[in-house]
């Protein structure tokens, strides 16, 4: 039979009166240290990152018909033509994913201040470089778009 205990007995009753023990060697816990003790474990760390990435979304690179090819070069070369005006077009452009699979279209407002075809990139006024293999369409009142 096991032993029940009544902890309104007198059994805690030579203790119960006793101050509080406070360490001489050891400095008392911050409240914050000691509500960290009581906070959620995560046994699996890294796994809401890993469920975040896969659900992020991304979208595949759409391959560019011929026709559309030579409508762009059509565009670059006029923009090269007229590049000391800073034409101010719309680029939208594929941005590849380092993580995974696929990656997301971008679309950048500004003036290009730089065609460089030995790099194969549009620089934009802003700094942007645009890796000319990525641009799927250039909009702008230069084209009379």
């Amino acid at each position: 039979m096991t032993k029940k205990y009544d902890f309104n007995s007198s059994c805690y009753d030579d203790i119960i009166r006793l101050p509080h023990h406070i360490s001489e060697t050891h400095p008392q816990m911050t409240i914050r240290n000691r509500a960290a003790q009581f906070s959620p474990f995560a046994a699996l760390s890294g796994y809401e990152d890993a469920l975040e990435e896969t659900e992020r979304l991304t979208h595949r690179r759409a391959a560019l018909a011929e026709d559309a090819k030579a409508a762009l070069d059509e565009k670059l070369q006029r923009i090269q033509k007229e590049i000391t005006a800073c034409p101010k077009v719309t680029v939208t452009y594929f941005v590849p994913d380092e993580r995974k699979a696929g990656g997301a279209y971008k679309s950048v407002l500004g003036k290009i201040k730089k065609i460089d075809r030995y790099e194969k990139l549009l620089v934009m006024d802003n700094g942007t470089k645009i890796p000319m293999e990525e641009i799927t369409e250039i909009e702008g009142t230069i084209f009379g778009t």
